[in-house]
């Protein structure tokens, strides 16, 4: 099997990222082909979580063990 195809394989999950704001974006642009993606929002909800709007379309916040997800 080629490099090429062990490396496609070896790719980073969403709850990988570490949690901070600027490693979400890093993955983020990272996932959307080297398009930038930003902050469009942020606000914390009723449950006192802090929610992040993204320019893809999506909304990502921190689980109970801190990794990231899309809400």
């Amino acid at each position: 099997m080629s490099q090429a195809f062990v490396r496609e394989s070896d790719g980073q999950w969403l709850n990988d990222v570490a949690p901070t704001l600027n490693a979400l974006l890093v993955y983020l642009t990272r996932e959307n082909n080297g398009i930038r993606v930003y902050e469009k929002r942020s606000y914390v909800n009723d449950g006192g979580r802090q929610i992040h709007e993204m320019s893809n379309g999506l909304s990502y916040a921190k689980d109970n063990d801190g990794k990231w997800e899309i809400l």
